[in-house]
């Protein structure tokens, strides 16, 4: 995965959501989404659509969608969430709300080794509390029609 600000990882997940549901994205969806203003958002996608390593595709008036670097990383960061929350709620007693919130703050942070650790000691799961897919170690996502948490 690509290093990349968590407020960069916030927008991926957003973005991720609205275009799976939607096709494209919108910067008043995105706004809405993050609870910021839409000329916030519309700043943050001009640098997130240019630079070496584009992460999404944003044309003014067009709406957003990832690009394949973008689709790679956010699959990546759904992972690590999504395999904190289930870790948080079998290993340590948390409800899915307090192991969602925990989930948030650590997701941007978690290495890869760690990632392996945890998916091992779960013994891979597939699913999450909230019953989301968890995307593979290969970052496909087993299915793909259901809400981002």
């Amino acid at each position: 995965m690509i290093t990349i600000s968590q407020a960069h990882q916030d927008y991926l997940k957003v973005i991720y959501q609205l275009t799976e549901s939607e096709g494209r994205a919108t910067t008043s969806q995105i706004a809405t989404a993050l609870d910021v203003n839409p000329a916030s958002v519309s700043n943050m996608l001009k640098k997130m659509a240019d630079g070496e390593e584009p992460l999404l595709h944003y044309r003014k008036h067009k709406g957003v969608t990832l690009t394949a670097v973008g689709q790679e990383t956010c699959l990546e960061i759904l992972r690590h969430h999504r395999l904190l929350e289930t870790f948080l709620c079998e290993k340590l007693g948390f409800s899915r709300e307090e192991a969602h919130e925990e989930a948030c703050r650590l997701d941007h942070v978690l290495t890869e080794e760690l990632e392996a650790r945890i998916a091992a000691v779960l013994d891979y799961p597939t699913i999450d509390p909230h019953g989301q897919p968890i995307p593979t170690a290969d970052l496909e996502m087993p299915c793909d029609d259901r809400e981002v948490k």
